[in-house]
């Protein structure tokens, strides 16, 4: 859905590093993990890339929570001792595994230089189409439902 994210939005999350995304199984059994993230301007971009892991990328919980349910739900939050600072961004949307295409990778190698020596295999591309906030002192506003 175009425009679900507004220009203050995207500017919030893209100031981000790492978010947290949420996925759950077919028997709704949640799961969440950190990761990193960019944006194609229509989706966001989980990369699934070639840094050792416990199990081979196609076997990830994440991958395999997605096949069976495609919903998911990317978190950002930004932290601060000075409580009025406060903000996080939810975006809700339907998710999917592919093969990372070349724009993909220089859209995270932008992002993420580390991915100059670290192959990105595939994305999990998430398609906004609920996007919620919080945030005292932010250049967002509070949306409906937040």
């Amino acid at each position: 859905m175009a425009g679900v994210l507004t220009e203050a939005q995207v500017a919030f999350l893209l100031a981000a590093r790492v978010a947290r995304l949420a996925t759950a199984d077919a028997a709704a059994r949640p799961h969440c993990v950190p990761v990193v993230f960019g944006w194609d301007g229509t989706d966001l971009l989980l990369p699934l890339d070639a840094k050792p892991k416990r199990v081979a990328v196609g076997r990830l919980r994440r991958v395999r929570n997605l096949e069976q349910n495609p919903r998911a739900v990317l978190l950002v939050d930004r932290w601060d001792e000075d409580w009025s600072r406060l903000a996080w961004l939810m975006v809700e949307g339907s998710a999917r595994v592919t093969e990372a295409t070349e724009t993909d990778r220089e859209i995270l190698r932008a992002r993420y230089p580390q991915y100059e020596a670290v192959a990105v295999t595939g994305v999990i591309r998430l398609h906004p189409e609920r996007v919620l906030s919080w945030g005292t002192g932010t250049r967002f506003p509070l949306l409906p439902g937040g």
